[in-house]
C-alpha cells in the first residue's frame, strides 16, 4: 500500500511537521498502528492536507512555510474520552471510606448517599460552580492529550437541572479548547420523588425533558442506564423510540451488573454504542456486529467497584465489534480522570493489546460518538494531533504517571 496520501499543493499551509514517526491509527493501512516512519504531515485551516513519507514531500517554499521538526518522535491522533459524567457537584469520598470500613451500598443509600447525594449537590450548585469544577477536570484531560470529550447529564433528574447540566456542557465547549459532545442521560436513575413510579418518570424523560433538550439543541445523543437497578428493557425502548422521533442517536449503559439485553436493544435502534457490557452475551455481540455498534469498555468502574465479571473480549474480537475505551469519570463509580490510566487498565485487566487500547481512545472512540472526522490521521481529518516523547506507541499503554506529551494541536492550533 502506498504510504503517501496525495494533496500536492503545499502552498500557504499553516504548519508542516517533519522528521516524525506517525501512528495514524488508520485501519486502511497495512501496518500495526497504521505506522508511517520517517514521515511528514501538513496542516491547513484546521485539517490535515498532506501525510506520508517525508521523502515523498512535494516541493514547497522552505522560507515561507512554518515548519517544526518532531525529531524522530511520535505523532498520534488526539485522544478521545467517549464516555464521561464530567459535570456534577459534590464528592463521594466519605462513602468510599465507609465502604472500605464494611458499610454496604444499601446502608449508604438509606443514609441519603449514593447517586442521591450527587443529585442533591448538583441540584444545589449554580452554573458557575459546575462550570469551574468541570473546566478543571477538562484541563486534566487536556494535559494527557485528549482533544474530544463526551459529557453526559444524569445528575439532575428533573427537567430544570438536566437542562442546566447540558447547558453547562455546551458552555464548556464554547470556552475550552477540547471539543465537547453532549449526551442526554435523563434516564440515569430514578429520583427519590418518583419512588415507585418509574413509568411516570420515563414519561417525563420522553416528553417534557426530551422536548426541551431538543428545542435548545443541547444534546448530540441520548443514553439510558438499562439495568435491574436502573431502567427496564421496555422503559429503555420507550426512551430510544422518543429519541428516534427527534433523529437523535442512542447509546446505552448496558449489561454492567446483569444481562438485560440492552446492547441488543441499542443495536436494534442502530445505536452508537453499548457501554460497560461485562454481562454481554453472544447474541448481543452478534447484534452489535451487524450494525456497527461500538463496545465501550470502562475499566475504571470495573476496577473501582472491584468487579470480577469481565467483558467478553474474545467474542467482541471474533465478531469484529469495534472496541472503545473511556474513563467513565464520575463521583461514585469511577472518580478517575485519566484516559491514559484507562489504556493501561484495559491492557492489564481486560488483556487488550496496546494497539487495541490506542484504537480504543482514537479511531473507535470517534465511532462511538458517531464522528468520522477525527480519531485517525489522514488527509481531510481534523488536525487533532498529539506529539509524544516516546520510542513506540505501545509506551502509551505500558507506562502511567509520567506524561510524555510534548505538543497538542486541536484543529491545527497549538494548546
Amino acid at each position: 500500500m502506498q504510504n503517501t496520501q496525495q494533496n500536492n499543493n503545499l502552498e500557504n499551509i499553516d504548519l508542516l511537521l517533519i522528521d516524525a514517526n506517525i501512528a495514524t491509527m488508520d485501519p486502511t493501512r497495512d501496518t500495526p498502528y497504521g505506522i508511517i516512519e520517517n514521515a511528514a504531515l501538513a496542516i491547513k485551516n484546521g485539517e490535515i492536507v498532506w501525510l506520508g513519507e517525508q521523502a515523498s514531500l512535494p516541493p514547497f517554499d522552505a522560507f515561507a512555510t512554518p515548519t517544526l521538526s518532531i525529531k524522530g518522535q511520535w505523532l498520534t491522533p488526539g485522544l478521545i474520552d467517549c464516555h464521561t459524567h464530567l459535570v456534577f457537584a459534590g464528592s463521594r469520598a466519605q462513602e468510599f471510606e465507609q465502604r472500605l470500613q464494611g458499610v454496604s451500598y444499601e446502608q449508604i443509600a438509606a443514609q441519603g448517599g449514593g447517586i442521591a447525594s450527587t443529585v442533591k449537590a448538583t441540584r444545589a450548585a449554580d452554573r458557575e460552580q459546575l462550570f469551574v469544577d468541570a473546566k478543571d477536570r477538562l484541563n486534566t484531560l487536556l494535559k494527557e492529550g485528549v482533544t474530544t470529550v463526551e459529557i453526559k447529564s444524569g445528575y439532575g433528574l428533573d427537567t430544570e437541572n438536566e437542562i442546566k447540566l447540558l447547558e453547562v456542557a455546551r458552555l464548556l465547549g464554547e470556552h475550552h479548547p477540547i471539543d465537547i459532545k453532549t449526551t442526554f442521560l435523563g434516564a440515569h436513575a430514578l429520583p427519590k420523588e418518583y419512588k415507585g413510579r418509574a413509568d411516570e418518570y420515563i414519561d417525563l424523560v420522553c416528553n417534557e425533558m426530551l422536548e426541551q433538550v431538543v428545542a435548545g439543541g443541547l444534546a448530540d445523543a441520548v443514553d439510558v442506564f438499562c439495568e435491574n437497578v436502573g431502567f427496564s428493557y421496555e422503559q429503555t425502548k420507550r426512551v430510544f423510540a422518543a429519541a428516534a422521533k427527534h433523529n437523535l442517536p442512542v447509546k446505552c449503559h448496558a449489561e454492567q451488573l446483569s444481562n438485560q439485553h440492552g446492547a441488543a436493544l441499542v443495536a436494534e435502534f442502530n445505536g452508537l454504542s453499548a457501554d460497560h457490557i461485562e454481562y454481554l452475551d453472544e447474541q448481543g455481540v452478534e447484534a452489535m456486529a451487524k450494525v456497527g455498534t461500538v463496545a465501550v469498555l470502562l475499566p475504571g468502574a470495573f476496577y473501582f467497584l472491584r468487579e470480577t465479571k469481565q467483558p467478553p473480549i474474545e467474542l467482541l474480537n471474533q465478531y469484529k465489534v469495534p472496541i472503545a475505551i473511556a474513563s467513565d469519570f464520575n463521583p461514585g463509580t469511577s472518580p478517575l480522570c485519566s484516559v491514559q490510566l484507562m489504556m493501561n487498565m484495559a491492557c492489564t485487566l481486560f488483556r487488550l493489546t496496546p494497539e487495541q487500547a490506542l484504537a480504543g481512545v482514537t479511531s473507535n472512540a470517534a465511532k462511538a460518538l458517531g464522528l468520522n472526522d477525527r480519531g485517525v490521521l489522514k488527509v481531510g481529518a481534523r488536525a487533532d494531533i498529539a506529539h509524544w516523547q516516546i520510542s513506540h506507541p505501545s509506551q502509551l499503554s505500558y507506562q502511567f504517571g509520567v506524561n510524555k506529551l510534548s505538543n497538542l494541536w486541536i484543529l491545527g492550533k497549538l494548546n
